[in-house]
Parts: structure tokens; sequence; C-alpha cells
């Protein structure tokens, strides 16, 4: 009898976990809907603890009756506050560390509460802005107030207006001067994502003065293509569709001041760009896959990860967002893919229209445009753990580093990232041998080859007179094999020779 209520308590319980939704949920009622994964060397998909997991939400509910219609950018200021932009409202909306809503405004006022007006006595209003940028440096705010094509510059302190950026009067090219995204760099150069625009991103100085297109995407040019332009004549040229440079579709600023910027356009050639002084793409691919997100599809129709925003840490660490598959891709400066997570769905956590991305500290902040809201997402034991290691040795703290990717490998030991790391500072430390036993176990090829070499070196010195012992020797060998040979050679010459004078005499004789 308790066996067949056993059995049937079996089979409710496992009936109930097939019908209910999966997610899990911890005493303090955050989710850990988020299943991580990485890639190994040969591009198969590893599970991995997630790094992340959500803290809490930010949506219409903190809104406090403020109309909300959507959250299409993101960013955070360094005293914990976070700043949204909802694009159909036209509105920035302010948040606090918990939550609560500080500000949300429409229209501009000055540092003493009063309407701004501008040079014609009109209201200042925001109109479809799509762009919100936090300068630390200057403590100002940069809105791209799309509809009124413009940048409104706000004090970062009490949000009073400071200047307005209107369209550069040298611009030159075909691109309008419609801002949607914005970063300024420590120089106080101001850069421009205009949607669309396929000559670069506009580089402004901080007066609004127009400087010149910055950081050309390279379009991918099938092979078809670029054997008919070359064969066809100057009539034929111009008749062929023309290919445009992929626009950008969003820009971050990095801890060394370098602009990096994505796109999800797919005749791109690249994805993601971390842009020197030159516009040329530097970003560091040395990890066991390139910087392209998803390296595997369900189905032929899938066209990959689209990235519609990054966000970058002072340490290089940047993470960022596929619109396409409601992932977050976290890499290294290296450019190894420490975690993937994050999915579509309708789950708490999980998005619809996934928007912008940006760091709150350790914490990560992700909109999403359809549900209304902002994801706070705070980092797991494992997230931490790889976070402060990849910190650490960002800013050469061996020590500290070691100790954190070991943390992260006790929580995963098939983690191949936290051995590759554990590997690189031993490298730094010179110790060779041991930085090749790591980056073996972390199948981390390239790196490995770097502290062969420095193996090699450092053996070679170490064995210096033994090795040049054994090059005399073998020197000594095959110049004495030569001398023999010359001997025995000129030794049968001699001997041919006499045998021949030999031979020459007896006919003589005979003759």
């Amino acid at each position: 009898m308790r066996k067949k209520w056993f059995r049937y308590f079996c089979g409710i319980t496992a009936a109930a976990l097939l019908l209910a939704p999966l997610q899990v949920r911890a005493s303090d009622g955050t989710s850990y809907v988020y299943d991580g994964y990485t890639y190994d060397f040969y591009g198969n998909a590893k599970e991995s603890p997630a790094m992340f997991l959500l803290e809490r939400t930010i949506s219409t509910e903190n809104m406090n009756g403020v109309a909300l219609s959507g959250m299409n950018d993101v960013c955070a200021s360094k005293d914990g506050r976070i700043f949204t932009i909802d694009t159909m409202e036209g509105r920035m909306n302010v948040f606090g560390g918990d939550g609560e809503l500080l500000l949300s405004t429409k229209l501009v006022r000055t540092a003493d509460g009063k309407i701004a007006l501008d040079e014609d006595g009109n209201q200042i209003m925001l109109n479809a802005p799509e762009g919100v940028f936090i300068h630390e440096k200057e403590q100002e705010i940069y809105i791209a107030d799309t509809g009124n094509k413009r940048i409104v510059v706000l004090d970062l302190e009490n949000y009073g207006l400071l200047r307005i950026i209107g369209e550069p009067a040298e611009l030159s090219g075909v691109t309008q001067f419609n801002p949607s995204k914005i970063t300024v760099d420590l120089a106080n150069r101001i850069y421009v994502v205009v949607q669309s625009s396929y000559e670069g991103i506009l580089e402004l100085t901080r007066d609004g003065e127009f400087s010149g297109y910055y950081g050309v995407n390279t379009p991918m040019v099938s092979l078809a293509d670029y054997f008919w332009k070359s064969i066809a004549s100057d009539e034929q040229k111009k008749q062929m569709a023309k290919v445009y440079a992929p626009a950008f579709n969003n820009i971050a600023l990095d801890g060394e001041g370098f602009v990096m910027a994505v796109t999800y356009d797919l005749s791109a050639s690249d994805m993601v760009f971390r842009l020197n002084s030159k516009g040329e793409n530097v970003l560091r691919e040395e990890g066991n896959t390139f910087v392209v997100g998803d390296i595997w599809s369900m189905n032929s129709s899938d066209t990959g990860s689209q990235f519609v925003d990054i966000a970058v840490t002072d340490f290089g660490t940047y993470a960022l967002l596929d619109r396409s598959k409601g992932r977050i891709f976290l890499y290294n400066f290296d450019g190894e893919l420490l975690n993937a997570f994050g999915s579509m769905g309708n789950l708490k956590g999980e998005f619809k229209n996934p928007t912008s991305i940006a760091w709150l500290g350790d914490k990560l902040v992700v909109t999403d445009n359809t549900l209304k809201c902002a994801y706070i997402l705070t980092p797991t034991a494992f997230g931490k753990a790889v976070l402060e290691g990849n910190e650490s040795y960002y800013f050469g703290r061996w020590d500290e580093a070691l100790v954190s990717f070991r943390q992260a490998l006790a929580l995963n030991a098939n983690y191949e990232a936290a051995y590759s790391g554990i590997g690189k500072n031993y490298l730094m430390k010179d110790d060779y041998e041991t930085a090749m036993y790591y980056f073996k176990m972390g199948n981390n090829r390239t790196f490995y080859s770097k502290a062969y070499n420095g193996y090699r070196g450092e053996w070679l010195e170490d064995h210096f007179l033994l090795v040049m012992i054994l090059f005399l020797a073998v020197v000594g060998a095959v110049v004495g094999s030569e001398i023999r040979y010359h001997k025995q050679s000129k030794s049968k010459a001699r001997a041919a020779m006499k045998l021949l004078n030999s031979r020459k005499g007896g006919r003589q004789n005979e003759g």
C-alpha cells in the first residue's frame, strides 16, 4: 500500500515539475532563471554557472504615476544613480540605487528650477531622445535629443541645463545630424552614433564643432562581386549597386580611453570594435573563439548574435547584449569568453526586446523596451570570483588574481578561462613551466606558445655552457668528418693516378 502511494506521489510530483514554469527562486525572491555556458577550443558549448542572477526589477511600479512607455537606453553614474531614456514619452528617468524614482524630466530646466528657454524663447523639451551618457570628468549628462536633432547637456548634480549642441555648421557628407548614442572621452571629444549612417561615427569638439568621421566600419564583399567589378567597364560599374559601410549601433568608452562600438549589420566584417586614435579596430581576440557571441545555431535561418549595446568596465571586461536571443556575453580584455547567459521568454528575468546594458559597479543594468523595465543583475559567487580575478590581473595584482581564479575553479572545475587566467599570472611572473601547464589545461594554445617561447629561452640561458659544448662538439664532428672525407678523397685520387700511371708504363714496355 505504501509503495502504491509512493508511486502516486512521484507521478504527481513529476507531472507538476513538467507543467510548472522552469523557474527557481531563492528564499529572498531572487531568480535563478539564467543558465550559463562557454565555448571550448573546439567550439563546443560547455555548461557553466551563470555569472549573474536577477536581484530586482525597475518597472512602472517604481514610476510613482509617471507614464512609462519603454526603456531605450541606460547608463549609470559612479554614485549609483541609474539613468534611462524613454523615447516614446520623450523623457529621461533617473533612479536611485534601490530603484526609487529621483527625477523624470521632459521639460528641461535651469539649475535654479526655472524652465529653460532656447535662443528663440521657446521651452526646451526633449523629443524622442534615444541615448544618454554620463561624463564623470566634467560632471555632465549628455542626452541625444534625436527628434530635435541636437544634444542637450545637463549638470550631473542638479540636472540644470548647461548648453545645447546643435548641428555643426561645417558638417560634411550626407549624414543627417540625428544623434542616437553618445560617448565622451577624457579629452572631452564627443563621439556620436547616427543610426543608418555609413560614414562612421561623428567626432565633435566639446563646443560641438565638427572634427570628422571616426572609425569607418569595413563591409564584407563577396568574391563574386569582387570578380565582376574587377572586369566590369566604368559604365557597368556605375550601374552596379554600391556597397556602403555598415552603420554602428552603439558605443562606449573603456578605462584606457578607447572607444568601443558594436554593430548588428550582417554585412559588417566585424561586430565589435575597439577603436584607437586612428579609428582602427584594435580589439584583442586571443580566446578560443572570436568575439562573435554564439558560434552555433539551431537552424539555417539563424543569423547569429546581433549586438545592440556594449558596456565596459575600467579593467577591460565588457558585456555585449544580444538582441536576437536575449543573451549577455562577457569577455575579458584579451577577448576570452567568460560567460554567456540569458534568453527570450516570459519568465521573470527573461527578455522580449533587450535594448541597452550598463555597469553599476560590479552589477549590470539591462533594459527591455517591450517589457518596460530594467533588470538589476548582481554577480553570483562564481561571477564575483571571475570578475575579481580579471580585475586583479589587469591591474597587475598577480597574487590576488590567483586566489580569485582558484575560487572560480572550485565552483567550476571545467572552466577553461580560469585555467588561462592562472596561466597568464604565472606567465607574468616568468614561471613559464607552470604557465604552460595551466594553458594546456585551459586549451589556450596562443598563450601556451608564448609561455613555451619563454621556457625555451630560459632553458637555453640556464644550459648555455652545455649547449655550447654540444654545439662545438657537433661542429667539430662535422669539420672532422669533412677533413677525413677530403683526405680519403685525395688518397683515392693518388691511388687512382698511380694505377693509371702503372698501366701506361706497362703498355709502353710491351710496345
